[in-house]
């Protein structure tokens, strides 16, 4: 319906009727001004409009935002009948009746209470601090804003959480996604608590969270997941598209970390977020809260010190002179660990700053450790920290120039406890039994192990590091089975690597180093150890056949025939 014209007098109110004709205002027409009649709607006395209407009934009229008729919430308008989204459900779900509550006539539960006793319940928590409904509402009630506890009934569920319908449109292939420059600042930074069942906000770009998902879909396809797994990375896409502060920026992993408790894949969108170069890592590494907490004991220039060799080994220095890579973090957390004891020490002495330790500190630091391992362990890691230092000029002088630590301690291979193999070997678990198939007549390294891919074996043989290793019978039997229990169980993977579990199967990661040892219920490094030394004693130390048969050096196959010497060595034959 168009809108009656104004009145030609006052230019600001519309003309009191339209049929039968009146070309005038109630205020404006000759011989008034007038009072305007009721309204023939809903009986209101003020707000006439048009046509026996008022403001508020009149289909033309500007929308009048307004209180819910039920549960009195402000902020509803003309087009839902002067009612909330919540109250709307509400009235689809219940009859009217008097509510016990507030003794208004309007829909109630089963309880006999309308919806706004029953959100004054809930926020009061009833059902956990045991009060009653009654009890709940007997100081009365506290009013809110429409629409914040419900979604419309027709987005109600998974609806509620994707973005805006779009129109049907072939997936774009033209321009890559590219996040914005730009990023809405925060005045508070405060972590989101997120929990199952909440309703969150949609994407405020529809066509952008498309695009996002149909690369999601063909990255999902690529990866073999199930399509509940799609499902739930899908839903955590749209979530965080509907949270992020930017609109078009990269998504921060802290966002992504909030998700955690609503069970939306994380991990896997994480993943497919990196991989299109749209997520800020925005999260502290662990290994700097580990190193923080070490050294808090420590005096403050001195933390300062050790600051600057952990970033050196951490980042890398690669800009100008010394130049270093970055370190693994196993390697830091070893040095540190090794030289704490000491600056525990010197800190307990009375230095506040490693520039006053000399080298006869150091000597004496590498004297208290104790013989073999730990002592080389100790002076090698005050030499990472003081040559660091020196050669970024925080210290004067180097107090571990020129001390000589020796050969590091190692420890000479040991058979392994033969039970271990022989249950590994006969487990029900085809996992399990692969893995030690390969490691007991083989002699595959744990990195090998991970590593193997499914086209690495073929035609009984398996291709490795360029050579070709005829298999054992047992381990084709037992590399058949498990085989045959990958594709059974993860039929649509497309992880390459041989052995996979239930993580893996939906990326292109191989297998961590820890998995093996919880599946052999040994040390895989063990089981290789044994397996060539049992060739050793077999062959009488012949290094050559050795070297060809495990892919070892001269060097590294020297420490295995050493082992013939040894006292405690059995070199009887095995019964299994």
């Amino acid at each position: 319906m168009s809108p009656p014209k104004l009145c030609p007098v006052c230019r600001a109110n519309p003309v009191a009727f339209t049929n039968p004709r009146v070309d005038f205002c109630y205020q404006c027409l000759p011989g008034g001004p007038f009072t305007p009649p009721p309204c023939r709607a809903c009986t209101a006395a003020d707000g006439y409009y048009s046509a026996g209407l008022c403001g508020r009934c009149h289909p033309a009229a500007p929308q009048h935002v307004t209180s819910c008729k039920h549960c009195l919430g402000w902020g509803v308008t003309r087009h839902t009948k002067y009612l909330c989204w919540g109250c709307v459900n509400w009235r689809t779900k219940n009859t009217y009746g008097t509510c016990t509550g507030c003794r208004r006539h309007l829909p109630v539960d089963e309880r006999r209470f309308c919806r706004l006793c029953w959100r004054q319940a809930a926020m009061l928590r009833w059902s956990r601090t045991g009060l009653s409904l009654a009890e709940a509402n007997k100081d009365g009630q506290q009013l809110f804003i429409a629409n914040m506890f419900s979604t419309p009934l027709a987005a109600r569920g998974s609806a509620s959480r994707t973005p805006i319908a779009v129109e049907p449109r072939a997936r774009s292939t033209a321009a890559p996604i590219r996040p914005v420059d730009h990023e809405q600042l925060v005045l508070f930074d405060a972590r989101r608590s997120l929990r199952p069942g909440i309703v969150l906000p949609p994407p405020p770009d529809p066509h952008a969270a498309q695009a996002l998902t149909d690369l999601l879909e063909d990255h999902a396809a690529q990866r073999g997941w199930s399509p509940s797994t799609c499902k739930k990375a899908r839903s955590g896409l749209n979530a965080v598209l509907g949270l992020q502060d930017t609109p078009g920026a990269r998504i921060k992993t802290s966002l992504i970390r909030d998700l955690g408790p609503t069970g939306r894949a994380t991990r896997l969108l994480r993943e497919f977020l990196a991989g299109i170069d749209m997520l800020d890592d925005d999260l502290t590494p662990a290994l700097k809260t580990w190193f923080a907490g070490k050294v808090i004991d420590l005096p403050a220039q001195m933390r300062a010190e050790l600051q600057v060799w952990f970033d050196v080994l951490f980042h890398g220095h690669k800009t100008s002179a010394p130049r270093s890579r970055a370190r693994n973090h196993g390697t830091i957390r070893y040095k540190l660990n090794a030289a704490l004891p000491t600056l525990h020490t010197w800190a307990g002495d009375g230095y506040e700053s490693l520039r006053e330790i000399t080298r006869q500190h150091v000597l004496d630091a590498i004297a208290a450790a104790d013989e073999g391992r730990p002592r080389y362990l100790t002076g090698s890691a005050l030499r990472s920290i003081f040559h660091t230092l020196k050669g970024h000029k925080v210290v004067f002088r180097d107090p571990t120039l020129h001390i000589k630590l020796g050969a590091p301690h190692t420890r000479g291979p040991e058979p392994a406890d033969f039970d271990v193999i022989r249950d590994a070997l006969n487990s029900p678990d085809p996992t399990r039994a692969a893995l030690a198939a390969l490691l007991a007549f083989h002699a595959l390294t744990p990195g090998q192990l991970r590593n193997l891919t499914t086209t690495d074996i073929r035609d009984r043989r398996l291709h490795l590091d360029g050579r070709v290793i005829p298999l054992a019978e047992p381990v084709l039997i037992r590399l058949a089975a498990y085989l045959d229990y990958r594709t059974a169980t993860w039929p649509n993977t497309a992880n390459p690597h041989l052995f996979i579990h239930r993580r893996t199967a939906l990326e292109l990661k191989p297998v961590g180093g820890r998995w093996l040892g919880l599946q052999l219920g040994t040390a895989a490094r063990g089981i290789r150890t044994d397996r060539i030394l049992n060739e050793v004693i077999a062959t009488g130390g012949d290094i050559k056949r050795i070297c060809i048969l495990f892919g070892l050096t001269p060097a590294g196959a020297v420490l295995y025939t050493a082992a013939l010497s040894h006292p405690e060595l059995d070199p009887g034959p095995r019964q299994g």
